[in-house]
């Protein structure tokens, strides 16, 4: 029989025969070989993040979490929550854990100096050379496949106002191509070196134990749409069972057209910034081409999934003729709501200011003649 020369024949056998000899001399201790390894690098970097293991190793996150849990039973490791971060889970080493390590690196020197005990030492160093690149192009690939290209950036974990009838969860993506000088998540537009990322996994386990309770999610931003992994997001949210609403600012509607067709969101919420005459300088963009905008709108009139349209109404750029265009445009939708803006200190621009309320209500019934439901949101006791 010829010699085997595929490279992945050949590196899977010295896993196994690593695995089965670390077994063996571990087993006095209940570990295994890949618990050799967590304990290794938890050691030399204590206070290491479970996910940062994880990616270190590129671990998926269910082989991750049974492991460090089994190592914490047998008490060779503790967890804590991060200061920084209380989503993080930081990972130390025990005294257990350091009165054996020394033992665990003698065990894997005796190892190494026998399988490289008639190996050059420049032989060594080639093969150590190679097999560090092959292991980067490896990490470069796998981190492609894992990556599903969506952001998140907040999770308000039970809402019964963002989704019309439903009682639901609101996920916030990050990143926006619009500069509304009166969004008030400015942190969701332009992505802090600071902020804190919520991994799509950790979303996905909260929705799963919360199926049963929950009618749906809400999406929002940001601008999920820019995310070109919303639509395998939205794929694993219905797949529990769950309903799916969007918001978006219609800036691109082959995917928002895409998502609908296939049947995968059940709610879309459009905003419509200002009359067409006022949008550019409403979005922050001057030159903007409206294109986009115009196709998504009249998709959704054409009632191909539920919807409605919301203005939110600022003093300096809205004022009442502004409504008349605006109904004009979006004439025949179902639902509009107008809602006041609130400076909640965390807009990009300052200074801005909400109308009174009689001027909210001659917007409403300005719009009324053109649509069906035109009704003031979060009006203030």
């Amino acid at each position: 029989m010829s010699e085997n020369n595929y490279p992945g024949l050949d590196s899977s056998i010295l896993y196994r025969c690593n695995q089965k000899h670390f077994d063996k001399l571990l087993s006095k201790y209940d570990l295994g070989y890949t618990q050799l390894i967590l304990l290794t690098q938890i050691y030399e970097n204590e206070g290491i993040s479970m996910n940062e293991l994880a990616v270190r190793g590129v671990f998926d996150k269910g082989t991750i979490t049974k492991a460090i849990q089994r190592l914490e039973q047998l008490s060779y490791v503790r967890i804590e929550n991060s200061e920084v971060d209380k989503r993080s889970k930081l990972l130390y080493t025990s005294e257990k854990t350091q009165e054996i390590m020394p033992d665990l690196y003698r065990m894997r020197f005796e190892w190494n100096s026998y399988l490289s005990s008639d190996i050059s030492v420049s032989d060594i160093d080639v093969y150590n050379s190679v097999q560090r690149r092959l292991i980067e192009k490896a990490r470069e690939y796998t981190a492609e496949l894992d990556d599903d290209g969506i952001r998140f950036y907040g999770l308000q974990k039970l809402t019964l106002l963002d989704y019309p009838g439903n009682m639901a969860c609101t996920v916030f993506t990050g990143g926006c191509n619009f500069r509304c000088p009166f969004c008030h998540n400015r942190s969701l537009v332009f992505l802090n070196e600071n902020d804190s990322e919520i991994s799509t996994s950790d979303i996905l386990d909260y929705l799963e134990t919360r199926s049963k309770v929950l009618d749906g999610v809400c999406i929002t931003g940001g601008e999920p749409l820019l995310h070109k992994g919303i639509r395998t997001f939205i794929e694993k949210v219905r797949s529990l069972g769950l309903k799916v609403k969007l918001d978006t600012n219609g800036s691109n509607f082959a995917v928002l057209k895409q998502l609908i067709d296939d049947g995968l969101v059940d709610y879309v919420a459009m905003d419509i910034k200002n009359s067409p005459e006022k949008y550019q300088e409403t979005i922050g963009l001057q030159g903007y081409d409206l294109g986009e905008i115009e196709k998504s709108k009249n998709y959704l009139l054409e009632n191909h999934v539920e919807y409605e349209f919301r203005t939110t109404v600022v003093k300096e750029f809205h004022d009442i003729a502004d409504f008349e265009n605006i109904g004009k445009w979006i004439k025949g939708a179902r639902h509009y709501y107008l809602q006041n803006f609130e400076d909640h200190g965390t807009c990009i621009q300052e200074g801005l200011s909400e109308v009174g309320p009689d001027v909210l209500e001659q917007m409403r019934q300005t719009v009324m003649p053109y649509v069906e439901n035109v009704e003031i949101r979060g009006i203030k006791e």
